[in-house]
């Protein structure tokens, strides 16, 4: 699928990443692509990320338009289609609800030897793609895919 391409796509992509947990931040660092970890929990629509705020990677996301994708290529369980998403949308600093915290669950004590301390950031999906292989998302959500 290409972006915005078909009736529903920015709602299936949500949809998809509402059954991730974590996926990778696209956006670039000193005009160079960079990819970074993130966990992330879906919210009216729009994706909450928690990153660790040692390594300062947000401060490249703020601000910018990024891509966050994610998908099911190593937890899919027999029969089910293999899926990958990406949402491309404007970037900003988030302060949660304690209700929001909560169902990103728990933090890791640390990330590569250092204390975990989050940051959140909310990205507001203005694109998206969905993929999927030997047509298990039309199986399963139907044939406008």
């Amino acid at each position: 699928m290409s972006l915005d391409a078909r009736p529903g796509a920015e709602q299936l992509a949500v949809d998809l990443l509402s059954r991730t947990d974590h996926g990778r931040v696209a956006t670039t660092l000193r005009a160079l692509p960079f990819l970074a970890f993130a966990s992330h929990i879906v919210q009216d629509g729009r994706l909450l990320l928690r990153m660790p705020r040692s390594h300062g990677y947000h401060h490249a996301c703020v601000g910018s338009v990024v891509a966050y994708g994610a998908d099911n290529l190593g937890s899919a369980g027999p029969g089910e289609g293999l899926w990958s998403v990406q949402v491309v949308g404007a970037c900003e600093s988030y302060d949660p609800t304690a209700d929001q915290v909560e169902r990103f669950g728990p933090a890791p004590a640390s990330m590569d030897g250092e204390s975990y301390e989050p940051v959140y950031l909310r990205i507001e999906p203005q694109l998206s793609t969905v993929h999927s292989a030997d047509g298990g998302l039309e199986r399963r959500f139907g044939p406008t895919l």
